[in-house]
């Protein structure tokens, strides 16, 4: 940029400006780096490891109950559904548990999103994005701009 300064190609206000681009870029950059390089509070995740599995744990104690007593006030109207509703609790059980130990699964792959893995962001197809972009702006020729990144599909964590 000194160069184009010195040889008259930018005048004074667009170097001020190309400068103050370049180092908000440089900006961004270090906070890119700093969000990557964060380390993530384990205590967040393992809480929410242990709460998820205490509350599967003792979801039994609340629903069977609650379907026993239920089925007792059916015996006079639906006398076999009744007798046997108590036994409804644990396809929803395990409806239940499932859901929660799901949720807890899906909060654990995507506590770290810049890890290169399935579900994260995708930053590198982004940034050639954005250099294939500026490098059109600029006017290269197609044939030295990079392909974008091909799509991956069926891939495996």
């Amino acid at each position: 940029m000194k160069k184009l300064k010195e040889q008259g190609v930018v005048w004074e206000f667009s170097f001020s400006e190309l400068e103050n681009i370049v180092q908000e870029l440089f900006t961004y950059q270090g906070k890119s780096e700093r969000i990557k390089n964060f380390p993530y509070p384990r205590q967040f995740a393992t809480l929410n490891h242990y709460f998820m599995w205490i509350f599967v744990m003792i979801l039994p104690l609340g629903v069977v109950p609650q379907f026993l007593e239920s089925g007792h006030n059916m015996v006079t109207s639906f006398p076999i559904t009744g007798k046997y509703f108590i036994w409804f609790s644990i396809p929803l059980y395990a409806l239940v548990a499932w859901v929660f130990h799901t949720m807890e699964r899906i909060g654990r792959s995507g506590d770290n999103p810049f890890e290169g893995l399935i579900n994260d962001v995708p930053i590198s197809t982004i940034a050639r994005g954005i250099e294939i972009d500026l490098r059109q702006n600029l006017g290269e020729d197609l044939e030295e701009i990079p392909a974008q990144y091909p799509m991956v599909w069926d891939t495996q964590m």
